[in-house]
């Protein structure tokens, strides 16, 4: 069965189940069916898979002309059917791993989908883990699920980790060049996962487990993770000496050993940097560890917003103008620069901040039409010289390319520039984070 999955996958005869159309799935399963592999790509969403069969796409970077390629050479099959799986060689999930509350995982997507995947499971085929999990997930949860099928992993099928490391929005970054980790169960697992992967990417990094690849993943994460919420620290920091930190960072980074540039900000969005470290300090506390820095950090980035608040009280009041009443337009939604992805973004927690103190809140991204807050749909305001005399600031919280900045800067009444678009002007309207 080994041997034949391996012909199988040098050939292209292998089939291949992904299962989750996210961010993570939809990128790798049209990867694998642009080598030739017959892909079922399977998601529980039906509207989701109804758009992709109308070759319509929900992911930034991933164009409808190549979802429509792929269906229509026959080599990627978007379904709501789990029995699919039977007919596969190789088998990966990647659905999300949320957090259910404050420093606890939410694991029922990751369970749900390992369960229908074992009612499915073919002997011989390989099933590969890519959602981010804490380190043991796969051995001490995936392993037992599947083995519950009589089949033995190991023998009868094999079982790997592979962290994904999709950076939305990245044209440079993609699926297919980023380096690959995988570790599998045993040695036989590792090799069939590491030829799977290479059959789409060159460079494939095998450990010696899964918790290996598992920790892998969670080291990527929290170091972002606890460097950004230094920097935000550093940003008050320097607040309280009357140093601008975006000077002191270009400084420093001129250092050409010993430094990476990380830069102040608003808070961490998306799913990775602000959930993922809480899977390892979860795990972590679990064995009797407490992760002071994981926590620290993601305390110091929550807290940005409510800094935001305050900051922005102060500018007002200089000009002696109450925030309660005042009219404050954001400046950016989404939580990363031209992507349009709402997840975690702290511009969100910013304007539900705004609202609560009584400020008349609206917003403009040039990539997000309307929120919906409260229930309700609140669409988003043009970006013109009539809009913004309407507002007593503008909250500069995302540096979309998409946007006339100097427009802003020339009619806004006062401005707090949180992503340091203004680098080096100088205004008494003007504030940096």
């Amino acid at each position: 069965m080994r041997d034949r999955l391996f012909r199988d996958i040098a050939s292209r005869k292998a089939r291949v189940a992904v299962v989750g159309l996210g961010y993570v799935g939809l990128p790798l399963a049209l990867s694998f069916s642009t080598k030739g592999f017959r892909v079922y790509g399977i998601d529980n969403d039906v509207d989701r898979v109804q758009r992709l069969l109308s070759n319509q796409t929900y992911i930034t970077g991933i164009p409808g002309r190549q979802i429509a390629g792929s269906i229509k050479r026959g080599t990627f099959v978007p379904v709501n059917d789990f029995s699919f799986i039977k007919e596969c060689g190789a088998v990966i999930i990647c659905v999300p791993t949320p957090i259910k509350r404050r420093y606890t995982p939410d694991i029922s997507f990751m369970l749900s989908a390992v369960r229908s995947v074992a009612k499915n499971l073919a002997r011989g085929t390989l099933v590969v883990l890519e959602s981010t999990t804490y380190p043991g997930t796969t051995e001490e949860m995936i392993l037992p699920e599947l083995e519950k099928s009589g089949l033995k992993v190991g023998r009868d099928i094999f079982l790997a980790f592979s962290p994904e490391r999709i950076d939305p929005g990245n044209s440079t970054h993609t699926v297919t060049n980023i380096p690959k980790v995988v570790g599998g169960v045993t040695p036989q697992c590792n090799r069939l996962a590491k030829a799977l992967y290479g059959a789409i990417i060159p460079q494939v990094h095998v450990v010696s487990s899964p918790k290996a690849a598992e920790m892998a993943k969670l080291l990527e994460n929290t170091f972002r993770l606890v460097n950004i919420g230094w920097i935000n620290e550093a940003a008050m920091m320097c607040r309280k000496f009357n140093i601008d930190i975006w000077e002191v960072v270009e400084a420093a980074s001129t250092k050409p050993f010993g430094f990476m540039p990380f830069y102040p900000g608003l808070g961490v969005g998306g799913h990775c940097i602000p959930e993922d470290p809480i899977y390892l300090y979860w795990k972590a506390r679990q064995r009797g560890y407490a992760s002071r820095f994981i926590k620290l950090a993601a305390d110091i980035n929550t807290e940005m917003p409510a800094y935001v608040l305050g900051r922005v009280r102060d500018l007002l009041a200089s000009g002696r103008r109450s925030l309660k009443g005042a009219g404050v337009l954001v400046l950016g939604v989404t939580y990363k620069k031209d992507v349009k992805d709402l997840r975690k973004s702290p511009s969100l927690k910013l304007i539900e901040l705004l609202r609560k103190v009584g400020a008349r809140v609206a917003f403009h991204d040039p990539l997000v039409p309307y929120l919906d807050i409260d229930g309700m749909q609140v669409d988003g305001v043009p970006l013109t010289p009539a809009t913004l005399a309407k507002f007593d600031c503008v909250i500069v919280a995302v540096d979309h390319s998409q946007v006339d900045y100097k427009l802003v800067l020339k009619k806004a009444r006062a401005i707090f520039d949180i992503k340091n678009v203004y680098n080096g002007v100088r205004s008494a309207k003007l504030e940096k984070l």
